[in-house]
């Protein structure tokens, strides 16, 4: 099969090492585990790229996927369109906008808030949320850049040096790495402009004051950010981040737009990361673990927002495509929401990811920092001169790999081991992945303090 896609696929999509020791080939999973094409068992510590939330083939997403391909398979999303994308654009709203305001107008009764934050507090109440359905998460992010456009007729948006929002030509002008946007910038116009993520409150300060200055040119329409850097290296803001972005943009005009792709859906111990700054979006982009395994995204903004962008329609959308809201990935996503929320897996992801951190920070390497928010984590590897340890990190992974455990680098020196499990795994499981990854470490290089 390596051999059919080394053939017949891109050679730039997938890398294998000469000696065969890099990649397995999936041929099923199911719960936390996969199994490869020789029959050997693996604890998934990725739920592939953080999509299996629900576990992999949730019984509960598996059967409403099957139920739905025996009665309608395709429908014609923005000309004759089907019931359950009508029943999933509204669960989003009551999930994020509905949700959000009420909790809002709960907290704005039982506490003095100042004049210009009781204005911010009504124009949310009672708010809902409009949904734009996508195929994947950069078209999410494109539809979200696409509504700030038009919302503010502003082309400018701030985004954050080590970003990741996909690789469309749209996205990639917010996606910092020059890995991906180094080959094709003679084609992007570029028009955002990119800040430095925050790691402490020394670097939000800075933050705002050059915020401020490209704000007060008047051409910026949206701030976009991810709540936690996932592809980045797991980076967690100081506490306060989103807020500042939030004044920001009352401000100065400007939407705030939330990438959760990655985020979403009970990832970082609430069901959205922005629920641990309080903050209320304008825009929020979705994917991933909304469907357990479907080609599905959102991008959901706040409905007076979305109609202030989007003219209705006379008969032809200016933003859509051929599968938009998928009848398939509309009830696995239905059926995804209600095992969430029967599994409390954002609280379960809560309790277990601090967990995992105190393991990892029990390792007690001299150059390994834990990191993360929910059973969002990443170990950053240093070497003794502080430089990115890299070529460790991928020894390490792959070492795990041989060993059952299947894992991932993130960062753009891909020196960040990251853990983003199903949100079904256990305690156990996490346990005996810590006690493997600390032999690893130790054999390969790193020794304890």
């Amino acid at each position: 099969m390596l051999a059919a896609l080394r053939d017949y696929e891109s050679r730039n999509v997938l890398f294998t090492e000469p000696d065969g020791s890099w990649p397995i080939v999936w041929e099923w999973a199911k719960g936390v585990h996969v199994w490869d094409a020789e029959g050997k068992k693996y604890l998934d510590l990725t739920a592939a790229f953080g999509v299996a939330a629900a576990g992999h083939a949730n019984p509960a997403v598996v059967r409403a996927g099957q139920q739905q391909m025996a009665t309608l398979l395709h429908a014609m999303g923005d000309v004759h369109p089907h019931a359950l994308k009508a029943r999933l654009a509204r669960e989003l709203s009551r999930l994020t906008f509905e949700r959000w305001s009420a909790a809002a107008n709960v907290s704005s009764r039982q506490t003095a808030i100042p004049p210009k934050q009781q204005i911010r507090r009504t124009l949310t109440s009672a708010a809902t949320g409009k949904v734009i359905f996508n195929n994947s998460g950069f078209e999410a992010v494109e539809a979200a850049l696409k509504t700030a456009m038009l919302a503010t007729g502003k082309s400018g948006i701030i985004a954050f040096e080590g970003a990741y929002h996909g690789l469309g030509y749209g996205a990639l002008n917010a996606t910092h790495r020059d890995h991906f946007r180094g080959p094709f910038r003679s084609q992007l116009r570029e028009f955002g402009h990119f800040l430095p993520f925050p790691k402490t409150k020394a670097d939000l300060r800075l933050l705002t004051a050059a915020a401020k200055t490209i704000l007060r040119r008047g051409k910026v329409g949206a701030i976009l950010v991810e709540p936690v850097q996932a592809r980045g290296g797991i980076n967690v803001p100081p506490p306060g981040f989103l807020r500042r972005l939030r004044e920001l943009c009352d401000a100065h005009g400007a939407l705030l737009i939330l990438d959760e792709i990655y985020t979403g859906f009970g990832r970082t111990g609430k069901w959205f990361a922005c629920e641990h700054d309080d903050v209320i979006p304008d825009v929020i982009c979705l994917g991933k673990a909304l469907t357990g395994g479907f080609p599905l995204s959102a991008c959901v903004g706040r409905a007076d927002v979305m109609d202030a962008a989007w003219p209705a329609s006379t008969g032809e959308a200016i933003h859509t495509s051929t599968f938009l809201g998928h009848p398939v990935g509309c009830a696995m996503a239905l059926a995804q929401l209600a095992e969430i929320k029967r599994l409390n897996l954002c609280g379960r992801s809560a309790k277990l990811g601090a967990r995992l951190l105190q393991r990892l920070a029990a390792i007690n390497l001299p150059h390994a920092t834990p990191r993360g928010l929910g059973l969002l984590v990443g170990l950053e590897l240093r070497t003794r001169t502080g430089a990115p340890a890299a070529a460790e990190s991928l020894r390490v992974i792959k070492a795990m790999l041989h060993r059952g455990f299947i894992l991932l680098p993130e960062g753009e020196q891909a020196n960040v081991i990251s853990f983003t499990p199903p949100l079904t795994i256990t305690e156990t499981q996490l346990d005996h992945t810590v006690n493997a990854l600390q032999k690893v470490l130790t054999t390969n290089g790193l020794r304890r303090t």
